[in-house]
């Protein structure tokens, strides 16, 4: 039979070659329907930042002897993408560090313009802090910043700029059809306001639109990849990452970085299909090591013949990549779908200590001064208690988990789904001379300006959560004339700018020193996302409580304005894109407590980011441009770095790097959630290389006879990698690895491994690993 003159043969193969084109046409529509149903593009990455674990000077308490010895967990870089198909996109970069930093943020726009063209700039990326003070120093571009860690760290700063591009890199090329979904709820105890007395100088009518005197709400967005399901979560609450005190030595992402590694570790072993009960034990943090490690033998006599069979092993050379190959997470995580990413983002912290057990003085366990922090007159006796007090790592897990169990419940019930326009705007402002105009009582209006920066002697005061020393004490507006005399020698502030500061005292006129550079920033950039429902406001810097409320009411005045939809989230990610430190209330600055002091360009700071902040939601709601702006300076080139370079390595005669010289004793037995393990190396500076995406210390169990499976990390909260040598100027070094055995630890024979490398007279570097003996674990 011959249809339109073609054979049964051609006829055939017509059909043949129809069918598939038909099969490839549906699909495509059927994923068009997908992205139509949700409307984004989604991308998540996450990449270690970890830094220099050894003499780097760390960030936040400005503590010249708090220099890093140690990691305590791993840090990262974590971004979301969210794009419209053929639109907009915005990047948001969680990084658990200190701040983020002009200088950082400039490098990182430069790679991807050079990767990307114009697809991501300054504009549609934002790259925000945890404010952990348990990170690496060095990376800020202005003087002020970098006296303690002895000037610029080129290797704190090449980490995160490295990271971030490679965490954004990631997100990009995971980018696919997904859905976001946002849910709110609260903490009640997981802050507290550290400055008290300065909230209680604000309006009592406007204090009594709330209930508490600091936020206790967390924002949370669960992201859903249209083939594999929940690939991640990012949320935003305030509170200070400062769990960690003041004289811990160990590389730390403090409680939001803890939260963020026991969410993601949650998510990995339960895929997110069960909530994390509220009664759950403190030491039944997910681990997934019992997935990977099926068998384990119930005779302890046969354990312990097993491992003595494996005394410690030699230290021998390695290879960089197997520090990388052994790391835990490496091993468990699925290769062919994404990595699932979790952030605990910060917000607006400036007041908001997570030590809610309050202030006391430690020599009399009496409270502190209520207005002044002090104690018989002094700063440095008052200090704030964590719930784990007085074991700082305990603060810190329990902060961490109170932050974790929210965010497991928001993100378990989100059913808000973010529908709508992604947008964004961003313009760079000199707040050392901006005109704000305020509206006066009775009518009218008034202009006034902001200063070039300067710090108060309350700043030198310290907090609650670091005290300060010497003389200086909070809710200083008088000043002290020894330290005005001592001041001068660095720079006598004009008339000009004491009138404009007052009532601060003017300690440090950091926006009018110049040499050898800034000292501070006077440029910086405001930023605002929109996805959906969702208005992300970048601030670059620490605001208070009250002061981020102002903030984020003002805004959400305007977007709702005119009758547009009420239902918008506004959230305030702090300490985004540069570093400029605190922003209080007008009323909070007249009291000059740490935060007051430390509020840089005067007392109508608050009210010249509200104005400009308005302005850019008028533009982005009107669909207007903003002009850019004055460009910041890139500083890169002045930078000066003091820290010294490692010369080399040695240990003594007769031991090889990676040799143990403190072992297990033998034939031992530890009990699960109740023990520590400890062992030391022989081992070289961790500067030779920061093991970045690998490990430093490792536990593994026996799995069968003879293979060894990685069971914990240094990104591990319950292992610790301790590093230290006699003096500075000595070349031999120790590595203790401490384990504290979680209770849900798999019975069976361990053995704790260090990875490291050492650097030569000749300045070659060659890596090295070494084992202790085998223990049991029962």
């Amino acid at each position: 039979m011959e249809f339109l003159g073609l054979g049964t043969t051609q006829v055939r193969r017509s059909y043949g070659a129809f069918w598939p084109k038909c099969a490839i046409l549906l699909l495509l529509c059927t994923a068009q329907g997908a992205l139509s149903d949700s409307g984004y593009l989604i991308g998540l990455g996450s990449y270690d930042i970890t830094g220099p674990a050894a003499d780097a000077n760390m960030m936040g308490y400005a503590n010249t002897e708090q220099t890093a010895a140690g990691v305590h967990f791993r840090l990262r870089a974590r971004s979301f993408i969210v794009a419209e198909p053929q639109g907009n996109r915005v990047v948001f970069v969680n990084l658990d560090a200190c701040m983020g930093s002009q200088l950082v943020t400039l490098k990182v726009i430069e790679r991807l313009k050079a990767r990307y063209g114009d697809l991501y700039t300054e504009k549609n990326v934002a790259i925000s802090g945890i404010h952990t003070h348990a990170g690496p120093g060095g990376f800020l571009q202005y003087i002020v910043y970098l006296v303690t860690s002895l000037g610029f760290v080129r290797q704190s700063f090449d980490a995160l700029v490295d990271g971030i591009e490679k965490s954004i890199i990631q997100a990009h090329e995971n980018l696919a059809p997904g859905s976001v979904f946002v849910n709110k709820g609260e903490i009640l105890d997981a802050g507290v306001n550290r400055s008290p007395s300065a909230y209680l100088n604000n309006p009592a009518a406007e204090r009594s639109k709330y209930n508490y005197d600091v936020d206790k709400e967390m924002t949370l967005l669960k992201f859903v990849d249209n083939q594999w399901g929940p690939v991640g979560s990012f949320n935003w609450f305030a509170t200070h990452g400062t769990s960690m005190s003041r004289t811990n030595s160990l590389i730390s992402g403090d409680n939001k970085g803890a939260a963020a590694r026991f969410m993601e570790d949650w998510f990995e072993e339960n895929g997110g299909r069960s909530a994390y009960s509220d009664d759950i034990d403190a030491d039944e943090i997910p681990r997934r090591v019992s997935n990977i490690v099926s068998d384990h033998h119930d005779n302890h006599h046969e354990l312990l013949e097993l491992a003595a069979s494996f005394q410690s092993s030699p230290g021998k050379p390695a290879t960089r990549s197997l520090s990388v190959a052994r790391r835990v997470r490496g091993v468990l995580r699925q290769a062919d779908k994404p990595r699932f990413v979790s952030a605990f983002c910060q917000s607006n912290c400036g007041d908001v200590s997570p030590n809610v057990l309050g202030a006391f003085c430690i020599d009399t366990g009496l409270p502190c001064d209520f207005n002044h922090s002090t104690c018989g007159g002094k700063n440095e006796l008052c200090y704030g208690r964590g719930p784990g007090y007085p074991d700082e790592f305990e603060s810190t897990r329990i902060i961490g988990e109170r932050q974790l169990r929210k965010a497991v419940d928001l993100f378990n019930k989100a059913s808000e789904q973010l529908k709508g326009k992604v947008a964004y705007r961003h313009t760079y402002i000199d707040f050392s001379q901006l005109e704000v105009t305020l509206p006066k009582q009775g009518g009218g209006s008034e202009v006034v300006k902001t200063c070039p920066a300067a710090m108060g002697f309350g700043f030198a005061a310290g907090t609650t959560d670091g005290p300060g020393a010497f003389d200086f004490k909070q809710g200083d507006d008088k000043g002290n004339p020894f330290w005005k005399l001592v001041r001068n020698v660095l720079k006598t502030p004009s008339q000009e700018q004491v009138d404009c500061q007052k009532p601060k005292p003017i300690l440090l006129d950091t926006g009018e020193m110049k040499q050898p550079y800034d000292w501070a920033p006077s440029i910086l950039p405001i930023q605002i996302f929109r996805i959906g429902q969702l208005v992300i406001l970048s601030v670059p810097g620490e605001f208070t409580t009250m002061a981020g409320r102002r903030l984020r009411d003002a805004v959400k005045t305007v977007l709702t304005s005119g009758g547009r939809g009420a239902n918008i989230h506004v959230v305030i990610a702090g300490l985004t894109n540069t570093y400029s430190q605190y922003v209080t209330t007008f009323e909070e600055y007249e009291v000059q407590r740490y935060e007051g002091a430390s509020t840089l360009y005067g007392p109508h700071t608050l009210s010249a980011y509200i104005q400009e902040f308005k302005k850019l939601a008028k533009a982005l709601i009107s669909d207007q441009p903003v002009t850019p702006g004055p460009q910041p300076p890139d500083l890169l080139d002045k930078q000066i770095s003091l820290l010294t370079p490692v010369v080399m390595d040695a240990t003594p005669v007769g031991a090889s790097f990676g040799d143990c010289s403190s072992d297990v004793p033998q034939n031992s037995t530890f009990k699960r959630g109740h023990d520590m393990v400890t062992v030391t190396f022989w081992s070289a500076c961790p500067r030779n290389d920061l093991m970045t995406e690998g490990t430093f210390a490792l536990v593994e169990i026996l799995h069968g006879k003879d293979t060894w499976v990685p069971a914990y990390d240094d990104d591990d909260f319950c292992l610790r990698f301790k590093w230290s040598r006699p003096s500075k100027l000595s070349t031999r070094s120790h590595a203790t690895i401490e384990w504290r055995i979680p209770q849900s630890a798999t019975p069976g024979v361990y053995r704790i491994r260090h990875f490291g490398a050492s650097k030569s007279l000749i300045g070659s570097i060659r890596h090295f690993t070494g084992s202790s003996s085998a223990f049991v674990v029962a």
